[in-house]
C-alpha cells in the first residue's frame, strides 16, 4: 500500500474473474457474485455504467448501474424487479435515471475515498447523459445491532443525525444522496438488513427535460447594460434615435438583453414649462406609449429582449413610474416601481404599484426593479422564491453616496438570493431641467459570491460618469450548481419554520 497506481475505467469481460473474486469477498453474506452470463449481459446491454478501480491491475473496487423509469423505480420496489427469472438484470435503454445496483471497495482498500471517485464518475455520466438523477436502493447492515430497540425508521434518522455509523447509509448520505422512502422486503435474505432498505435518490439539478432546442432556454446568456448620458433632446424622434444607436450596438455584440436607466427619456420635460413639475411628469408621460410601442418594434427586429429603463405612465388621475419588458418575441409586460422615494412623492406626485412578478424569458427568468425597490430586500427574496435567475435594476441617482445605497444593495440582493443583478443609471449633468441639474453613475453586473463566479462578484462594471455600454456572460448552469452545491447555499439554507416562530413570538 506505500506506492497507490489508482485508475479508474470501464469494466470488460475479461475482468470477469477479479470481479468474481470482489463480489464473493464482500457480499458472502448474501450469495456473493453474479454469474459471468449476467455481468456479460450487463456490459453489454450497458457498457457506461460499469466502472472499476484499478490499483496496477488490481481490481479493488466496483460500481454497477442499469438505466430504468425514474416514475416506476423512484416507488416502492423489491431487489426482484431488477432481475428477471434468468439472472438478466432489468435494463432500460430509453430509461430516464441511473439505478445503483452495486458500489463496493476491497476492504483493504477503505478509507481511502475510493468509492467517492466511483460516484463521483457516475454523477458526471448522469448529467453527460441528461438523466434526472441516481436511484439506488441501500442497504442498512448495521440494522441487525438495534433492530430490538429502534424501528427501521428510527434507525435511520439516528444515522442521520451521526448517532450510529452504518457502513452504506452513511456512505450514501454523505455522497449527497437523500433518503427518500423506507424499502420493506427489498433483500429478503439479508437479514443483517432484517429485508429493509433505504430507497436513495441523488438530484441531477441540470437536468433538462427532452424538448425542441427552439423551445428551450438559452444556457449561455449574455445582458448588455447602457449608462446613459443626459443630454438636451429636442423631440421624441431624436431621443428614440438615440436608443436605437445603443440597441443596435447592444444587438451587433448578440446581447440577450439590453438595460436602460430609470427615467432615461427625462430630458424631454425641458421641452415644456418648468414651473410646475407635477405638470412636466405628466408631460413626459404622454411620451411612454410611444416610446413602448417603438422599443417593442426594435426588440423584434434586433432581436434583443430590452428592458426599457422606466418612464413615467399617467393613469386616471394618477402619476407611476413603470418599466417594460419587451420581448424579441413581440411580447410586452410591465414592472411598476413599488416604493416612491420622498423626492418623487413630493416633486412629482408619483404613487407605488402593488404587483409584483417574475417574467419568463427565451434567456431565463427575470425580474426588475426600480432603483430604490431594491433596497428593500422582501421584493428580491418574493422574486427569488419564484426562481428568478436575472434581476435588473434601473436606476437614477444624483449623488454618490445615492448611487452607492443602490449598488450595495444591489450587490447584497445577488448573494443573498444567488442570482446575477444588473444595474443602469444616467450620468452627466443637464441644468435647465428641474432635478435634472446632476447624475452620478457607475453602472454594473454583480453575481453570486463563490468559486464559478469572479472574486470580487463583479462581472462587469462601467467607467464612472461615463457614457458606454458594458457586456457580461452568464451560464445559467452556473446559478443551478451554486443553488444545490455552493460553498454556502443561502436559499437551501433558509429556515422559514423559524422566522413563522420569531414572527409569532413577536406579536
Amino acid at each position: 500500500m506505500d506506492e497507490f497506481q489508482i485508475s479508474l475505467r470501464h469494466l470488460t469481460v475479461d475482468d470477469y474473474d477479479q470481479i468474481k473474486q470482489l463480489m464473493d469477498r464482500v457480499y458472502s453474506d448474501i450469495g456473493g457474485a453474479w454469474s459471468i452470463k449476467t455481468v456479460a449481459q450487463l456490459l453489454k446491454d450497458f457498457a457506461e455504467g460499469q466502472l472499476g478501480i484499478f490499483d496496477s491491475d488490481s481490481l479493488v473496487g466496483l460500481a454497477l448501474a442499469v438505466k430504468v423509469d425514474y416514475k416506476r423505480f423512484s416507488n416502492p420496489h423489491t431487489y426482484d424487479d431488477l432481475v428477471s427469472k434468468t439472472d438478466k438484470l432489468i435494463h432500460k435503454k430509453q430509461g430516464d435515471a441511473l439505478y445503483g445496483l452495486d458500489i463496493l471497495i476491497d476492504p483493504e482498500y477503505r478509507g481511502f475515498r475510493l468509492g467517492r471517485r466511483m460516484y463521483d464518475a457516475r454523477k458526471e455520466l448522469c448529467r453527460e447523459m441528461n438523466l434526472r438523477g441516481i436511484l439506488a436502493g441501500g442497504r442498512i447492515p448495521n440494522y441487525h445491532l438495534y433492530a430490538n430497540s429502534l424501528k427501521p425508521v428510527e434507525y435511520i434518522e439516528q444515522v442521520k443525525r451521526k448517532n450510529i455509523y452504518d457502513p452504506i447509509l452513511t456512505f450514501q448520505l454523505s455522497n449527497d444522496f437523500q433518503v427518500k422512502r423506507l424499502l420493506k422486503q427489498y433483500l429478503p435474505e439479508d437479514e443483517r438488513s432484517a429485508g429493509y432498505a433505504t430507497l436513495l435518490e441523488w438530484n441531477n439539478f441540470l437536468y433538462e427535460p427532452n424538448i425542441s432546442f427552439l423551445a428551450s432556454t438559452k444556457s449561455h446568456v449574455r445582458i448588455g447594460v447602457v449608462q446613459w448620458q443626459m443630454r438636451h433632446f429636442e423631440s421624441f424622434e431624436e431621443t428614440l434615435q438615440q436608443v436605437e444607436y445603443f440597441v443596435d450596438a447592444l444587438s451587433d455584440y448578440q446581447s440577450d438583453f439590453a438595460l436602460f436607466p430609470e427615467f432615461f427619456n427625462a430630458p424631454l420635460m425641458g421641452l415644456t414649462e418648468q414651473g410646475n413639475s407635477a405638470k412636466a411628469i405628466q408631460f413626459l408621460a404622454s411620451f411612454t406609449e410611444r416610446f413602448v410601442n417603438e422599443m417593442s418594434t426594435m426588440a423584434v427586429s434586433y432581436n434583443i429582449n430590452i428592458i426599457t429603463g422606466s418612464m413615467p405612465v399617467y393613469e386616471q388621475g394618477v402619476v407611476y413610474n413603470v418599466a417594460y419588458l419587451c420581448r424579441r418575441d413581440g411580447s410586452v409586460e410591465q414592472q411598476k416601481k413599488l416604493h416612491i422615494t420622498p423626492n418623487e412623492r413630493d416633486a412629482w406626485v408619483i404613487e407605488g404599484g402593488d404587483q409584483l412578478k417574475t417574467f419568463e424569458t427565451d434567456a431565463g427568468r427575470i425580474g426588475i426593479l426600480i432603483c430604490y425597490d431594491v433596497e428593500f430586500p422582501e421584493l428580491s427574496r418574493i422574486l427569488a422564491n419564484e426562481g428568478l435567475e436575472i434581476l435588473f435594476v434601473p436606476f437614477w441617482t444624483d449623488t454618490k453616496n445615492g448611487y452607492l445605497r443602490v449598488r450595495y444593495c444591489a450587490q447584497a440582493r445577488a448573494i443573498e438570493n444567488e442570482c446575477v443583478v444588473a444595474i443602469a443609471g444616467s450620468v452627466g449633468n443637464l441644468p435647465s431641467v428641474d432635478y435634472l441639474d446632476i447624475q452620478y453613475a457607475q453602472s454594473a453586473i454583480f453575481s453570486p459570491s463563490d468559486f464559478l463566479f469572479p472574486q470580487d462578484a463583479i462581472l462587469a462594471e462601467a467607467t464612472p460618469n461615463t457614457e458606454m455600454v458594458l457586456f457580461a456572460d452568464i451560464e445559467m448552469s452556473y446559478l443551478k450548481t451554486l443553488h444545490n452545491e455552493g460553498s454556502v447555499t443561502n436559499l437551501k439554507d433558509r429556515r422559514e419554520d423559524l422566522y413563522q416562530e420569531i414572527r409569532g413570538n413577536q406579536t
